[in-house]
This record gives C-alpha cells, structure tokens and sequence, in this order.
C-alpha cells in the first residue's frame, strides 16, 4: 500500500501528538481560505480554528495559508491531506 513508506516517514520525523504544519497555496477567491480551514477543522476532534496564517501573492491571483492544528497520529496527518486536497481552487499542498 503506498501510505505506508508516508506513514513510516512521519512516524519517524514526528513524536505523536504534536503540532503539525500544512502549508496550502489557492486561488485567491474569498472562500478558499475558510474552506481549507473548515476542511482542516472537520477532521480535528476540537471545535477551534488551528493556528494559521495567510498571505496573498503580490499578483493577487494566489493565497497562502500556513495552518497548525494538533494532530494524534500519522493517520490522522493523512486523513487531514486528502480532506485538503477535495478542496475547490487548491494548487499545491506542501
């Protein structure tokens, strides 16, 4: 199965529970940053908005957002990617 050598790596790299960083690039519509932010948050066990930050591209077509949310386990950094990665206008997620 791919996600294991992932698995592997993350395991390897994080001591679980930690803080985990997503870095999300878009297009810069109104909503894309609240939609990475509500797909991030329906997959956390708390109701609060992680730690984020959001920076727009000088050309103002693209928006970054750096997104912090205490994550439980591997699994649970994966489950977080492929909800990300379902959301209309992404470009990249790192």
């Amino acid at each position: 199965m791919e996600t294991f050598p992932a698995l592997e790596l993350l395991e390897a790299m994080h001591s679980f529970p930690c803080v985990f960083t997503f870095k999300v690039i878009g297009k810069a519509d109104n909503d894309f940053p609240s939609r990475i932010l509500t797909a991030i948050q329906s997959e956390l066990d708390h109701p609060e908005v992680p730690k984020h930050s959001i920076r727009e591209t000088k050309q103002g077509r693209h928006v970054s957002l750096t997104v912090e949310p205490m994550v439980q386990s591997s699994y649970h950094v994966l489950a977080i990617y492929r909800k990300i990665q379902t959301v209309e206008g992404l470009v990249m997620l790192l």
